[in-house]
């Protein structure tokens, strides 16, 4: 389990450290950053999908996801007698991105490229604005220091230590677009950064279903074994019939008796296709997917994600409660709930019933964020210790 989230000059998150539980509730007013919160966490599953530079750029490059203020406040500037400007920076501009958990930890460092100091080839690059990951580390425990890291990376160097307490140079010549975590990992040589490789590419994010009338999860789909519902839910009927038949089917019928009671799911199958159908209460047919609300299908959506029957180390849910009608809020709370016992689970939120359900669950962190000076600050926590990786 992650027990310490780290981010560093992306957008409003000038300087976050949190402490994560089982169970973890981000919540705050618009604009305080949570949507910065959750898509840095995208962008540190996307370093092990090998895909970071690719998702930066989609961002609109690494110069537009940078922190805009100062490298830190006065106290002038924060009691207001003194006008928020720059000042000389002491440290290099970067975006870092890091978690740890009582076993494993992970950094990255990512900057601006080096101006070119030789005259530029005969075909000089397009791609000189990339940025370029300048320094990257994997430790034991939850706080880097000298004696227990294990893998670094300083710019195109990778080095991994062997179980002597010797240093071994295993990559001289990475590229600055590569992250060690896709081309270090090594089953003789770093066993652990292929294993905390594959930890990564499995966290599990779901954000906005899409339920409109041409919702992938709206039209019959070929069927087959999927334990795993995708990010667009376009599987929503495979994922449900492979909960019945090798998940918990005892569990998901609980948990649609409690959010419509006595209703049913069930899926057909035509000529492979698959299609959900629904029985509710004082209706003489069931009703198909087609005709189901746009807050009944999310719900289903959530439902077929947070009962996988391979559930993830960690899943992150991104305002789940959008569309939903109030009755099902507290159906959806509980259902988290049970969840954040199998997985770890970052909900992030505004609706205050369903934060204030949580809240209420054992284990539950609420993570309140704010502005303060254009800064997203975390109001009800203490910061815990982290040490960054040096380029």
């Amino acid at each position: 389990m992650i027990t310490r989230l780290a981010i560093s000059g992306y957008r409003s998150l000038r300087d976050i450290r949190l402490e994560l539980g089982s169970l973890n509730v981000v919540t705050g007013a618009n604009g305080s950053g949570k949507s910065s919160l959750y898509r840095s966490l995208k962008l540190l599953a996307d370093i092990a999908q090998g895909r970071v530079i690719q998702s930066l750029a989609a961002e609109g490059g690494l110069q537009s996801t940078f922190w805009a203020g100062p490298e830190k406040f006065s106290r002038g500037m924060k009691i207001g007698s003194q006008v928020v400007e720059g000042t000389r920076r002491s440290k290099p501009i970067g975006l870092k991105l890091g978690f740890a958990g009582s076993d494993y930890g992970y950094a990255i460092d990512i900057g601006l490229p080096q101006p070119q100091q030789s005259p530029p080839p005969s075909m000089p690059s397009l791609f000189n604005l990339d940025p370029e990951i300048k320094a990257e580390s994997v430790w034991t425990g939850e706080l880097l220091g000298r004696a227990n890291s294990f893998a670094e990376r300083r710019g195109p160097h990778v080095r991994v230590r062997r179980e002597t307490g010797e240093w071994r140079e295993t990559l001289r010549d990475l590229a600055a677009f590569d992250s060690m975590m896709t081309h270090g990992a090594d089953p003789h040589d770093a066993l652990e950064l292929l294993v905390l490789r594959e930890r990564m590419r499995d966290w599990r994010f779901y954000d906005h279903f899409r339920t409109d009338r041409d919702a992938p999860s709206r039209r019959p789909q070929v069927g087959t074994r999927t334990p795993v519902l995708s990010g667009e839910g376009a599987d929503l009927a495979a994922a449900i019939q492979t909960i019945l038949e090798i998940g918990n089917p005892v569990e998901f019928d609980e948990t649609i008796a409690d959010a419509f009671p006595g209703g049913k799911i069930m899926v057909t199958s035509t000529d492979g296709y698959f299609e959900l159908e629904m029985k509710q209460h004082g209706l003489l047919r069931p009703l198909k997917i087609s005709e189901l609300s746009d807050g009944t299908l999310r719900y289903l959506l959530l439902v077929a994600a947070l009962l996988s029957p391979r559930p993830p180390e960690l899943m992150i849910l991104n305002e789940p409660e959008t569309s939903l009608h109030p009755d099902l809020v507290l159906p959806l709370s509980r259902l988290i709930a049970r969840a954040a016992k199998r997985s770890q689970i970052i909900v992030v939120s505004h609706a205050r019933g369903l934060v204030s359900a949580l809240e209420h669950e054992d284990d539950s962190r609420q993570i309140l964020l704010e502005k303060e000076l254009s800064e997203t600050i975390v109001r009800n926590s203490d910061l815990p210790s982290w040490v960054w990786p040096s380029r």
